[in-house]
């Protein structure tokens, strides 16, 4: 760490740091959220006539935020050592942390809208210790400083024996960055359309709920009624009323212009200048509009990659990139998403990159028992007697669970034809739904576990269902293969334990 003006040196201690004095100009901007926990103590004193208390209060609670934010960053303070980082924090009661090194999974850098103005950064260390409480962070350091920081910890982990690799091509040493994948406006704008989502128009209901009671006028955009007012005011009431498949466009219209623009919204939020870069021993992301984040995915802890796509989108051959690592995703999902929307062209160059291939179009897939499909079928055998009973009661509503009943149980049983599986020598493909279709290609030397399940449906017909556990995700994630042939199931669990002793 060498930039002692952005991070401060105690006087006397000179090893010590302190977070970088911005942090201060960061708890002003958090008070816009803590504020609202604030207001129902305003409401109060409205309600009960005492005004001339509110603006009082308001700089009180502001004063008091700000002394608390103050003594926060003054009693807060950080060490980094030759093999561990120290972190003494607390006012009252003070914490002292050390963290080696060789605990630490993943650095991730983090810089919101505020952050990327004052040149500072969010660095979060994850231990793998069970829980998003047993991490630690540094709220603000210098942007340079925090890449020194993990620079210096990844060359203190870079001494560690690595497992034996897959491939020994995964060995060779990588002389200079490149450039693996990276998404312009145009690409963000064609993955914002086809990630169409409806989440926008709850918001919008919800906030129409909430402010009916103070706007002025009374108009709830999804009230046809409300409608055929505004329509009465210009002469069209009854022209309105008399087509009325004409509001049944116009509704429709209305909620696919809400479902692509929160869709490209979010992909632009969230995916904006996004960039994959491969560096010496790590895949590098970085994304983001408002919040800029910077994360590595250290390519010898990848210990699966995960394909996804869409029922819609699969048609035009878009598909979604995830690794399953050691570390998550910055606390926030399970896997890291490296590449969020492209072509499986685009795909290929970064699975290269982690030593996992993608089956060719000429692969053979072996097919799940259908009685996969028995949970759901008899899921809908229990909604058709609870709508018979319903109709038995008098409730018409009966009628629905009659007619949704057989057309689940149909669909399930469809499904089911999905659930495939491949071996490819030394990994093992799965494959799983039809209206949002996953593979996951799953290295035999990465299966900590491989669990043989039978029960009494499957017993009897001679099928039993792999279970395989690996390393990452959220703890210990699961990947299975549901009701196969029990023989074919105990040679691929003795090939891939065979595999795993051999690594």
């Amino acid at each position: 760490m060498s930039d002692d003006a952005a991070i401060p040196a105690i006087e006397g201690e000179p090893d010590w740091q302190r977070l970088h004095p911005a942090t201060l100009a960061l708890a002003i901007v958090k008070l816009g959220p803590r504020s609202l926990n604030f207001l129902p103590a305003v409401a109060a004193l409205g309600f009960t006539g005492n005004w001339v208390y509110i603006v009082p209060a308001i700089l009180a609670f502001l004063l008091f935020s700000l002394v608390a934010a103050w003594l926060h960053w003054l009693r807060f303070r950080f060490l980094v050592g030759d093999d561990e980082i120290v972190i003494e924090s607390g006012v009252l009661s003070r914490q002292h942390r050390t963290i080696p090194f060789d605990r630490i999974q993943d650095v991730s850098i983090e810089q919101g809208l505020v952050s990327r103005a004052l040149g500072i950064a969010k660095v979060g260390f994850e231990t793998g210790a069970g829980g998003k409480e047993n991490d630690a962070d540094l709220d603000a350091i210098a942007l340079d400083s925090a890449q020194a920081l993990r620079t210096t910890i990844r060359a203190h982990r870079s001494g560690e024996a690595a497992p034996v690799a897959a491939d020994p091509s995964d060995t060779a040493p990588v002389t200079a960055d490149r450039l693996l994948f990276a998404m312009t406006p145009r690409q963000l704008l064609t993955a914002g359309l086809f990630n169409f989502s409806l989440a926008a128009l709850a918001v919008v209901g919800a906030g129409m709920q909430f402010f009916d009671g103070l706007l002025p006028f009374k108009f709830n955009v999804f009230n046809p009624m409300d409608w055929v007012d505004v329509a009465e005011d210009y002469g069209l009431d009854q022209w309105l009323l008399a087509h009325r498949w004409i509001a049944g466009v116009g509704a429709a219209l209305s909620l696919l212009l809400i479902g692509f623009a929160s869709g490209v919204a979010t992909m632009f939020f969230a995916n904006w200048d996004f960039r994959l870069t491969r560096e010496p021993r790590t895949l590098r992301r970085t994304r983001g509009l408002t919040t800029r984040t910077d994360v590595a995915v250290p390519v010898k802890r990848v210990q699966a990659a995960i394909l996804v796509t869409g029922w819609f989108r699969q048609r035009f051959g878009w598909h979604e990139l995830r690794l399953q690592s050691l570390a998550s995703d910055g606390g926030k999902e399970r896997d890291h998403q490296v590449v969020p929307f492209a072509k499986l062209a685009a795909i290929d160059p970064v699975l290269a990159e982690v030593v996992i291939r993608r089956p060719d179009a000429g692969q053979s897939w072996q097919h799940s028992h259908r009685i996969v499909a028995l949970g759901p079928i008899i899921g809908a055998g229990c909604a058709l007697i609870g709508g018979g009973v319903a109709l038995y009661l008098g409730n018409d509503v009966g009628w629905l669970a009659l007619v949704a009943a057989p057309l689940i149980a149909l669909i399930a049983f469809w499904a089911a034809r999905y659930h495939r599986w491949a071996d490819l020598d030394e990994q093992i493909a799965i494959r799983r739904g039809w209206w949002k279709p996953k593979m996951t290609l799953l290295p035999h030397a990465s299966v900590q576990s491989v669990d043989l399940k039978s029960d009494f449906i499957l017993r009897p017909l001679g099928l039993a269902t792999l279970v395989f556990g690996v390393p990452g995700g959220s703890s210990l994630a699961a990947h299975e293969i549901p009701a196969i042939p029990i023989a074919t199931a105990r040679d691929l669990r003795d090939r891939i334990l065979t595999a795993r002793a051999r690594a």
